[in-house]
Order: C-alpha cells, then sequence, then structure tokens
C-alpha cells in the first residue's frame, strides 16, 4: 500500500507530464490554423506520422496509465482527507485560499468527462473508426475535426473544459513545486507568474481551435 506522500508524489508527477504532454499537443494541433488547404494535408500527414511512430506508441501507453493513475490518486486522496477531518482543517483556511484550489476535484471530474467524449469523438474513431482517406492516402482526421467543431454545443463544452484546465493547471503547477520540494520563498512569485502564464496559454490556445475552425469553416 502506498502512503498518502508516496500518492502525492505519484499525482505530482504524472500531473506534471500531462501538462508537458499537453504543450506538444498544443504545438502540433497549431497546424490547424493554417489555411484550410495546407492544414487539411499537413494535419493529417502528422497525425499519419504520430499513429505509426514506435516512441509515440510508448509515450501514449504512459499517457494512458498517468491519466488512470492521477484520476485514481485524486480519489482515494480526496476520501482519506475526508475520512481523516482534513477537510475541515482545509475549510477553516477557504477564505484565505482560492476557489479553485478548494475545489480541484470538481475541476478535475469535469476535465477527466471531457476527456472521455474527446477520445470518444477523435482518438476512438481514428483507431476503430471507418474514415476516408486524403490526397496523400492518409486517415482524413482533418475532416473528422471539422466536422465535429461545427457543432456550436460541442465547442461551448470544450471552451468550458479548457476554463476548467486552466484553473486545474494553475493550481496543480504550484502544489507540485512544493510537493517536489522545489518551493522557495525567493522563488515562489516566479514559480506562480511561470505556472500562470504556462496554464493559460496552453488552455486558451486549445480553447481557441474550435472557435477557429468554427467560425471559418461555416
Amino acid at each position: 500500500m502506498l502512503s498518502t506522500l508516496s500518492r502525492k508524489m505519484l499525482m505530482c508527477l504524472t500531473g506534471l507530464f500531462l501538462s508537458f504532454f499537453l504543450l506538444i499537443h498544443f504545438l502540433g494541433n497549431l497546424q490547424l490554423f493554417l489555411p484550410e488547404e495546407k492544414a487539411h494535408l499537413q494535419f493529417n500527414a502528422y497525425s499519419h506520422f504520430l499513429s505509426g511512430n514506435i516512441a509515440i506508441k510508448v509515450v501514449s501507453y504512459v499517457l494512458y496509465a498517468s491519466i488512470i493513475l492521477h484520476a485514481i490518486d485524486s480519489l482515494i486522496i480526496t476520501l482519506k482527507n475526508k475520512k481523516t477531518g482534513a477537510k475541515y482543517q482545509y475549510e477553516n483556511r477557504g477564505r484565505a485560499s482560492k476557489w479553485y484550489s478548494r475545489n480541484m476535484g470538481i475541476l478535475g471530474t469535469l476535465i477527466l468527462i471531457f476527456l472521455v467524449i474527446h477520445f470518444q469523438n477523435f482518438w476512438y474513431v481514428y483507431k476503430f473508426g471507418s474514415l476516408p482517406l486524403d490526397e496523400d492516402g492518409n486517415k482524413d482526421l482533418y475532416i473528422l475535426v471539422v466536422t465535429v467543431f461545427k457543432e456550436w454545443w460541442y465547442v461551448l463544452i470544450y471552451v468550458l473544459s479548457m476554463v476548467a484546465l486552466c484553473y486545474h493547471m494553475i493550481h496543480g503547477i504550484y502544489s507540485a513545486t512544493r510537493t517536489l520540494g522545489l518551493f522557495h520563498p525567493k522563488f515562489v512569485k516566479w514559480f506562480k507568474i511561470i505556472g500562470t502564464a504556462y496554464s493559460v496559454i496552453i488552455s486558451l490556445g486549445f480553447a481557441l481551435m474550435p472557435v477557429y475552425i468554427f467560425f471559418t469553416a461555416h
């Protein structure tokens, strides 16, 4: 059985890995902002490369494991805190803490629900669906992305999920630096600024993708 400290460390490391993966995913998806014809073929070629690369497949398995471990650990830690009465102590200093730091479980649950929807709409269809091929012979993931992002309700869900992700990451990255012992009074301000900037840029960038396609694809 893992101790509470070990679980916090594991949750911290998986969270940081997921945050870093978001940067890689974000940079790849920036191709969606290219002119339509160029974005179409280039995005499909990029997706084909990822699906056929052994190293990427290994990283993908680490990604899936990290998502599951992060979610399970956070649930176990939350339940243990409630059982030991840590929640009461936490709520006593609630006024001094940010609302999102007191509701990380809710934000995390919303993100997890979004991930299930997101994986079903894109990853599952790409892996097991019958997508048409583009002129280069690659699965036409771009057409699927455009089709999904034409739906206003999905765009709204996506944007709201990115808001939840932003606040979750702001607190998560800041908290991770303390758990790993990287927290130092001299650098606390910079940790907070860098973590907040990173969270906002990544979340805002992802949120703009469906909005951009929604307005340009109609």
